[in-house]
Parts: C-alpha cells; structure tokens; sequence
C-alpha cells in the first residue's frame, strides 16, 4: 500500500467497511458513508475526545450522525475504535436482534449518542446536548478546576437542514451562542429524488450567518487537511456555533453512481463494488477487510481515550477535595440519582386552598420541586405566563448566560422537543418543556422519540379541553390526548385538582425510564376534599375509585382531568336515585394499565359492564376500559368559540349527561 497514504487507507477502509456492510443486508444506504468518510475520519481520528472503553464518560465529546440513514459509516467507526461492536455485529446490519439497526438507536448500540434518522432531529439533539455541557459547566466549573469542557460534533445532511426543526433549533443555537457546538454540513447536491437544485436552493452560508453562526467553507470535504484546519479554527470561534460547509461526492469513488441519486438508498452491487475497488485502488478482494495499518492506527483511539479519561478522573479527585459539595450534587446529577429531600417541598400543599387552575397549581408545585432539585430545569415556547412554568428566584439562560434554570425556547415548539431530548440524553438534566396542548402536534415526532429513546423529558400542556373557551376551535384540544396515548412508552397524565397534580409530579420526576405529558386546565377546578375522599396518593398507580356509595357499584363512572368533577356530580345524582355508583378517578391510563391484574380488577372489576367515561376530548380509545356495552362522553367533534361553561353545556359534557347514560346501562 506504498501508493497510499496511512489517513487514506483508513478512509478506505471505512468507505468498504459501509460498503460491504450494506451490500451483506442487501439494504441501507451506502452513498452518505461513502461521502463523508473523510470528514468522519478526521473527526474522530484527530479532534473526537471519547474512550470506546467507556461509552458513558461524562466529559466526552458528543458525536451525532443526524442523517441516521448514514448509520454504516457510525458503526462502523464504533467498531475501528475499539467499541464493544465486534465485525459479526457489522455482517448483523438491519437484522433481528443485532447491535446494529437501520438506523441508530440510543441503547442498541455502545456509543451511538441518540436515535437519527427523522431528518432534522438529530440536529436538536445536538443544540441540546451542547446547551447541557454549557449549563452545567456554568454551574460546576471553578477557577482551576474546569471539570466539566467539552464539544459536541454533528454531521448534517442536505436532508437534515431542509427540515424546518433545524431552522428553529439553529436560531436557537445562534442567539445562545454555544461556542462549543461544531457541525459539519455534507454538502453533495443529491437527494432522493435528484440533485438539490430543484429543492433546495438557499445560500446556506448566508442563511447560517443570518443565525449568527460562525461559518466555514465551502471546503473540500474529501481532503483531511482542509477538514482538519477547518475543526481547528471553528474550535478557536467560542462565542458562536460553527458550520462547516463540505463539498463531498455521493458514492465516492463508484464508477456509475458517484454524484447520483441512485447511490442513497441502495446497495451498489457486487459488479458495482468491484469497480469501486479498481476506481479507488483499493487491493482487497475479500469483504470485510481491514488492513492491518489502518486497523491498528484506528485502534489507538482506545489507549487515547483511556489516557483522557484518567487524567478526567484524577483532575476530578482534586476538585472533589476542593469542592465536595459540589462535586456530590453534579455526580447525583450525571447519574440521575436524585436527593434524598426533593420531595420535601411537596408536604402540605394545597391543603386549603381556593380553587385553582391545575396549570397554576403545577407551577407552584414546580417551584417547590426546584429548590429541591438541582438537576430540574426547562421553560416554554414564549408561553411562561399562561403555562404557569416559570421558576422563581432560579436564574435565567440566555445569550451568554447558562447558569440558571430557566430556559427561553421561543416560539419553536417542534425544536423545543429535540432539545429537550438533547438535554436529557446528555446527562446531568431534568428537561421540562411547555406550551399549549393543542400544540403538542407540533412536537410530536420529538415526544415520540423521546419516548423511544425512553428519555426522561417531561413535557407540560396546559390549556387541555375545550375549557380554553374563547379562543375557538384553532386552540382547543380534541383529539390530542388520545393521540399521545397511542405512542409506546409514553405516560400521559391529566389530574383532577391541586392535589393530584402534586402526585402527578411526583410521579413524573420518579420516573427515569421515560418521558411524561402533563395536561393541564386553564380554568379554575375546586380542590376535593380528601377528608371524604380517597387520597391523591391513587394517581400513582394511574387510576383509583376516589368515591363510591356502595362497594358493590351498579356502574362505574371513569373520568380525567376537569371532568371528574362532573363525574363526582353525576355519581351523587344517581345515588340519590338508588343507583349505586362508583367514581374511578384515571389520571393515567398508562400507569393504571402497569399495575397488577389484581388492583386493576380491584377498580375496574370486570363483572359490572355499566360503565361510562367521561373526558373532554375524543372519546376514541374509551372502548379499552367502558367495553362495547359502555358508554362515553366527549368530544366527536372540534369546538367553538365561546365562554367555557357555555360549551360544557351545548357539547353535552355534563353532570345531567353523564347521568342519563349511566340510567341507560342499568335499566
């Protein structure tokens, strides 16, 4: 290999690596990986500062493949440096139960940082994990001791930036300026469908400088010194994100598809491939080779990572000595182990109250969890007063300030999200967001993967119903609750009062193991009585009978949120009546259904078929728990507007309706 330099045969060897991985699984997408081998390389050979030994470390560099289609070019680097990704793992591509899925997914796979592949997404995550290492060095660094210094590294495709999430969270990224977020843009002029010239014709140089973005390039993306240079200066720039334009090739290297678009979406070919070897010099017949040179240059990243890591561990020992506090809370906060006290807060509230809107009754109870929670932080999209999630006295994050708790999303909902999911993945914060319900349409391919990626985010709707009132139909949820309840590994929670919405958050910050949504009411609600009724304590398993006249009900009333009240009214009507009722209060339909046959039965016992449900929304997805000879009252419909009480009434969501159709099931 005389003929080739030792950076070159490493390029190589992972262009054919991704490209003998594709072709082995007769799918995927060996284009990208061909195109970016180099700025990968030089990415990871020479600036990346991470210990395949130790995926986990917390001061490593960020890598984010955003074009999650590009997946062999990830894995196959994870494999060259040394992560537990053994070859057979390669040859496993896009098959069952193998470490290397279609596209990357957090958790299948050591050292794959985040689950790409929705275009755009990534590049949140990115902004998101940039802002955590800003807000928790901020926090935790000390004169001498920068405990907490690291980058986060993004490849971007055409893809990626067409997407408009990337727009938002690219403002976003611009106007905080995080100096330590460093993309580099594959710019090949291809998609799917052909050349970018007909989609995609912005300068979008100029448009990252509008964002206020430190711009590099165009630089040829196939040469390593330039690319090299490039991640240097944009390291030197740490008041403003950088982007690196690459010029690179689709396909290099393939005689046939090189610049096409028949190089994205499918394997090149056996004939294909032996050209490409011809076309680049490259003397391996035989799949799955790895020279000897390039493997064992490759694998330093190993011994270098490792080197890093100690030096991190001992330059942490010397500020535990010198700041133990500290040292304890950011160790609590990196591993989500979260205080003994932070509950403490939470004892008494709403004992007498007013009636209160639950959104206003989470936002006192946020409070109270954040001076117990150091890890809790977050904010809205431009909506802090009407989603009531402001944290007092906890400080603000904006342009060139990271040390406070409260963030400022904007108006960039879908953004907000990746961020969020960003934060959470990194490590070391408890992300919330917020805005209006009706708008969680806007967020939700990044609620669904954070659901994926089982990401502890949490997510607070407010103006839940057709309660909003006024405001019409444009901003009243229908069908949105239901919606969110269909995404695996999602908890939805809608309390009934103050006291629920304690429990609810309670629920919500002991829960790491996924994301929770929080739906909240504009109007007041009369806190219940728990002198006469059962304890709020029932939200954490989901659903509870929070009144009853007899424990052997003739029918059983199901409601959420606002509505339980008109179930608690309707319930007292038909035992006056004579008809034995029980009031089942379902905050949470996801925490109910993981609870045991025997309490589930216990609440909801299979022998009484009477049953209604009542909910200001779809009544879609009610059958699960009224059964086919149930009945449910809702919304089938969009809203309108006028004042909230006037709206109850016309769409029938009443105390008298709910009663007439429970009449119906026991006579």
């Amino acid at each position: 290999m005389a003929d080739q330099s030792l950076d070159q045969l490493c390029i190589n060897t992972i262009r054919f690596l991704a490209i003998d991985t594709v072709q082995r699984a007769k799918s995927g997408h060996p284009g990208a990986p061909m195109g970016q081998a180099d700025m990968a390389y030089t990415l990871w050979d020479r600036f990346l500062s991470h210990n395949p030994a130790d995926p986990g470390w917390p001061n490593r560099d960020r890598f984010i493949l955003s074009p999650g289609h590009a997946s062999a070019l990830l894995y196959t680097l994870l494999h060259l440096t040394g992560y537990d990704l053994p070859m057979e793992e390669l040859k496993q591509f896009r098959q069952w139960d193998s470490k290397t899925p279609g596209h990357p997914e957090f958790g299948a796979t050591p050292g794959v940082e985040a689950t790409t592949g929705p275009l755009g997404q990534g590049f949140g995550n990115a902004v998101g994990m940039a802002l955590t290492e800003r807000w928790l060095a901020s926090r935790f660094n000390q004169p001498k001791h920068e405990i907490i210094d690291h980058y986060t590294y993004a490849i971007v495709s055409d893809g990626d930036l067409q997407e408009g999430i990337a727009s938002e969270a690219a403002s976003m990224a611009g106007t905080m300026g995080l100096g330590k977020l460093i993309m580099l843009y594959d710019d090949n002029g291809i998609s799917i469908e052909g050349g970018t010239d007909v989609t995609f014709g912005e300068n979008v140089a100029k448009r990252f400088e509008s964002y206020d973005w430190h711009v590099i390039g165009t630089i040829d993306g196939t040469d390593v010194e330039s690319i090299s240079s490039a991640i240097t200066t944009a390291k030197a720039e740490t008041g403003k994100p950088s982007i690196i334009i690459c010029r690179t090739v689709i396909g290099h290297g393939s005689p046939n598809k090189a610049g096409k678009a028949s190089a994205h979406g499918d394997p090149l070919g056996d004939d294909e491939i032996s050209l490409t070897r011809e076309n680049l010099n490259w003397e391996f017949g035989e799949s799955f080779t790895v020279p000897k040179e390039a493997g064992d240059h490759l694998g330093l990243a190993a011994a270098r990572g490792q080197a890093k890591q100690d030096e991190w561990h001992a330059a942490f020992a010397e500020y535990r000595k010198a700041f133990p506090d500290e040292a304890q809370q950011l160790d609590d906060s990196l591993s989500g182990k979260l205080p003994a006290n932070w509950e403490d807060g939470l004892i008494g509230l709403f004992e007498t109250a007013d009636p209160i809107a639950t959104r206003s009754a989470s936002g006192v109870v946020m409070n109270a969890i954040s001076k117990g929670l150091p890890a809790f932080i977050g904010g809205s999209a431009d909506l802090a007063p009407s989603t009531r999630t402001a944290l007092d006295e906890r400080g603000q994050i904006g342009p060139g300030e990271f040390s406070g708790h409260n963030l400022h999303f904007g108006v960039r909902e879908h953004a907000m999200g990746a961020v969020a999911n960003g934060m959470a993945l990194h490590g070391g914060a408890i992300p919330y967001t917020a805005t209006f319900l009706v708008f969680s349409d806007y967020m939700r391919p990044s609620i669904r993967l954070g659901a994926l990626m089982g990401q502890q985010v949490i997510y607070v709707f407010t103006h839940d119903s057709i309660g909003v009132g006024e405001d019409g139909p444009t901003h009243q949820p229908i069908e949105h609750l239901m919606s969110l309840r269909k995404i695996p590994g999602l908890v939805v929670s809608r309390p009934a009062d103050a006291t629920e919405t304690v429990e609810a958050w309670r629920a919500a910050i002991a829960r790491r193991d996924g994301p929770t949504v929080m739906a909240y009411t504009r109007q007041n609600l009369p806190i219940l009585d728990r002198s006469e009724l059962a304890p709020a304590s029932g939200v954490l398993k989901g659903a509870y009978t929070l009144w009853e006249s007899s424990n052997s009900p003739q029918v059983i009333i199901i409601a959420t949120g606002s509505e339980v009240h008109i179930a608690l009214e309707s319930g007292k009507k038909l035992s006056e009546e004579g008809i034995a009722t029980r009031v089942v209060s379902m905050p949470s339909c996801e925490l109910f259904d993981e609870q045991t046959k025997e309490y589930r039965d216990q609440v909801l016992p299979p022998s009484i078929r009477a049953r209604v449900s009542v909910e200001a929304g779809s009544t879609k997805g009610w059958e699960r728990y009224v059964g086919l000879d149930g009945a449910s009252v809702g919304m089938n419909s969009y809203g309108a507007s006028a004042p909230a009480g006037i709206l109850y009434e016309k769409f029938g969501i009443t105390a008298e309706k709910v009663a007439a159709e429970a009449r119906k099931l026991v006579t």
